[in-house]
């Protein structure tokens, strides 16, 4: 199953009673100012959820292209990634059955 924007936006309203107009453009802010965020190269770490961030990959100056076969220059660019917080581990590591 996938949650989407308007999901998250639909659950906050219903938490806290607010317009949903008013949710829905809490939640584009938020992700706007994450994403702003990520694309100048900030770590976003939010306690009990998780750290998202950017890291550098190296370049490959020796790649193949797997339908031609000759050799290209893939150059270094940047990588997005998650790590997932404890309340999260923990939940994912615990047999579905006790859940």
């Amino acid at each position: 199953m996938t949650t989407t924007k308007r999901a998250i936006a639909l659950e906050i309203s219903d938490r806290l009673g607010i317009n949903k107009q008013l949710a829905y453009e809490m939640v584009n802010t938020l992700f706007d100012i994450m994403r702003e965020n990520l694309i100048d190269g900030n770590r976003i770490e939010i306690r009990g959820f998780g750290v998202l961030g950017v890291k550098p990959t190296k370049p490959k100056p020796a790649a193949r292209n797997p339908r031609t076969g000759e050799i290209v220059y893939v150059p270094a660019r940047r990588k997005s990634y998650f790590k997932a917080g404890v309340l999260i581990k923990k939940a994912l590591y615990t047999p579905l059955d006790e859940l």
